[in-house]
């Protein structure tokens, strides 16, 4: 990977340099994570970071963690660009009030499911041990599908129109 970097920082500076308007250096730190086709990567870094602050952090780390470094510190710029006082960290947080928003969906739908069944056992009908008289009164109650069964066939076929 860094050969191919190499190759076409001699051919042109890789997108650090190019914003810098600087020469690529043959041992330029920039140019193996900010490729020349990648502009856009570069620049949101150095607006949050700084070009001479990017430069240190990557100076300071062994070369096997430079490209994770990279990867954070874009991502973070991208964040802080969208959201400048909370960053990903306003991302993490409106992430989690999702989460938490959907366990108490999720609750309230489980209680509803238990407060079903037990209505449904505690009825009249199962309360009689002979089959008939279920049937002379399958015309007020037709369990054909619990509620909950119906749920996780709707899921099932939600989840096949959104990821086929």
């Amino acid at each position: 990977m860094k050969d191919s970097s190499r190759k076409q920082s001699a051919a042109s500076p890789c997108a650090a340099c190019k914003l810098l308007r600087r020469r690529c250096a043959q041992d330029c730190v920039f140019a193996p994570y900010f490729p020349a086709d990648e502009p856009h990567k570069f620049a949101s870094v150095h607006k949050v970071f700084g070009a001479s602050n990017v430069n240190k952090m990557l100076q300071e780390l062994p070369e096997h963690q430079r490209g994770d470094a990279v990867s954070s510190m874009v991502y973070e710029a991208n964040a802080r660009v969208r959201d400048p006082v909370y960053g990903c960290v306003g991302a993490i947080s409106s992430l989690q009030q999702q989460i938490d928003l959907l366990q108490t969906q999720l609750a309230l739908a489980q209680a509803e499911v238990v407060h079903m069944r037990m209505r449904q056992f505690s009825s009249p009908e199962n309360a009689s041990p002979t089959s008939s008289s279920r049937d002379t009164h399958s015309h007020h109650h037709q369990p054909s599908k619990s509620l909950f069964n119906m749920e996780m066939d709707d899921q099932d076929n939600m989840d096949d129109s959104l990821w086929s």
